[in-house]
């Protein structure tokens, strides 16, 4: 199974990574100020961390926010 969207906006990982390089974005908090995304479930958050850290936009296994913690 292939993860790549927020499902609640139905927002890919790679049309946010493509806000995220253009607005220089480099936390969920910041590119929420430029495109809908994450204010559900929330569970998009740690991959869309994971997306920032490394530019990955599709993932293969569930990452949770211990594998992605909020940065202090």
């Amino acid at each position: 199974m292939n993860i790549d969207r927020c499902y609640c906006f139905q927002q890919t990982f790679a049309a946010l990574k493509a806000v995220a390089d253009r607005t220089d974005a480099q936390s969920v908090a910041a590119l929420q100020e430029h495109v809908v995304f994450g204010q559900q479930c929330k569970l998009c958050h740690p991959y869309v961390r994971r997306m920032l850290r490394t530019g990955e936009t599709v993932f293969r296994e569930i990452v949770t926010e211990t594998d992605e913690p909020v940065p202090d």
